[in-house]
C-alpha cells in the first residue's frame, strides 16, 4: 500500500486585520488538505493586535494556532496605513494569547531546523522576511520557496500596497537570491468575491460567520459589494499549482525612492530564481477558495460547489 503523501509544511507571514483577504487566506490554509500550517507571524503596524486576531481565527476553526507578533515598523520608514477597523468585530480579542518571543527569530529557527522543507507564504509587507535574511545568511537557502502576494507587473498600476508599504524590505528580499513565486495585482484582480460566495461562507460555522462579517465590513469600508481575494489567490498558487501558469525564472527589481517607491519590474532570465504567476483558472480559483474556507468552518473535506 503506497504511503500517504507528506503534508506541505507552511509558515504564514501576514498583516491580517486590515484588508479582509488576509483572514480569508488564513482560513483557506486551515481548510485545505495537505497543508501543515506550522504557525503564523504578523507584520506591519499593531502586530500584537494582528496576532490576537490570527489566534482568534485559529480558535474559530478549533485549533490552538501558534502565532507570534513580528515587526511593526517598515524598514523604509514609511508611515503605517491603519484603517481603524482592525479586529473591531471580534469581542474579547484582548484575551487571546499568542506565543512569546520575536517572530523573526522563530521564522529563522523554524526553517533552519528543516532546511529545504518549509514554504514561507508572505502576504503582507516583507519586513519580517528581510529581517530574517539579515539575521541568518542561510535563511534564503533554508526556505523551500517564498510565496509572495505583492507587486504590480503590468502597465495599469505602478505600485501595490505590500511592496509600497516597505519598499526597502522588498528590495532586500528580492536581492537576496531567495527562491520565490510572486502573485501580483494584475493576476489577483481577475478574481472577485461576490454576494453568492459571501452567503456560502456565512453558513460555514463560527469561522465562516465571523469571516463573512469581516468581509461585509470591508465592503462597506469601500462602498462596494465585492472584494478581490488577493492573498487566497497566492495561497492557491502554492497548493493548487495546476490552476496557474508561471513565468520562466527571473529577477524582481524594486524601486526604493521617491513617489514610485515599491514599483516592481520583472526581468526574465539572468540566473534569477523568482517566477511570476502569469495566468490562472478564473472559474475554478474562486470556487476553490470558497470550498476550502467552508471546509475550515465546518470541519470537513472540501466538496464540490453547491448548486
Amino acid at each position: 500500500m503506497p504511503a500517504a503523501p507528506t503534508a506541505r509544511a507552511v509558515v504564514l507571514d501576514t498583516d491580517i486585520g486590515t484588508d479582509v483577504d488576509d483572514a480569508m487566506a488564513l482560513a483557506l490554509l486551515l481548510g485545505l488538505p495537505g497543508v501543515d500550517l506550522l504557525g503564523v507571524a504578523t507584520v506591519y503596524g499593531d502586530t500584537a493586535l494582528r496576532a490576537r486576531l490570527a489566534r482568534r481565527y485559529g480558535a474559530l476553526a478549533g485549533l490552538a494556532l501558534p502565532v507570534r507578533a513580528g515587526e511593526g515598523k517598515p524598514l523604509s520608514g514609511r508611515e503605517v496605513w491603519w484603517a481603524g477597523h482592525e479586529g473591531s468585530l471580534h469581542t474579547g480579542l484582548d484575551g487571546e494569547a499568542y506565543e512569546d518571543g520575536p517572530a523573526v527569530e522563530w521564522l529563522v529557527r523554524t526553517v533552519a531546523e528543516r532546511p529545504g522543507e518549509v514554504d514561507v507564504l508572505a502576504i503582507g509587507p516583507l519586513t519580517n522576511i528581510a529581517l530574517a535574511l539579515e539575521a541568518d545568511p542561510g535563511f534564503a537557502e533554508n526556505v523551500r520557496t517564498l510565496w509572495v502576494m505583492g507587486g504590480a507587473f503590468d502597465d495599469v498600476e505602478r505600485t501595490e500596497h505590500n511592496f509600497r508599504s516597505d519598499a526597502l524590505a522588498a528590495h532586500r528580499v528580492f536581492s537576496s537570491g531567495i527562491r520565490a513565486v510572486v502573485t501580483g495585482l494584475e493576476v489577483t484582480r481577475r478574481v472577485k468575491v461576490l454576494e453568492p460566495h459571501l452567503r456560502r461562507l456565512g453558513a460555514a460555522g463560527a469561522l465562516g460567520g465571523a469571516l463573512a462579517a469581516d468581509i461585509d465590513q470591508w465592503w462597506k469600508f469601500w462602498d462596494e459589494q465585492w472584494n478581490v481575494p488577493h492573498d487566497p489567490v497566492a495561497v492557491l498558487s502554492m497548493v493548487r499549482p495546476e490552476l496557474f501558469t508561471l513565468s520562466e525564472p527571473g529577477t524582481v527589481l524594486i524601486e526604493t525612492e521617491g513617489e514610485d517607491a515599491g514599483a516592481s519590474v520583472f526581468r526574465p532570465g539572468g540566473g534569477g530564481r523568482t517566477r511570476l504567476v502569469r495566468d490562472l483558472d478564473t472559474a475554478e480559483v474562486p470556487e476553490e477558495i470558497v470550498r476550502g474556507i467552508v471546509a475550515a468552518g465546518t470541519g470537513r473535506e472540501p466538496a464540490a460547489a453547491e448548486a
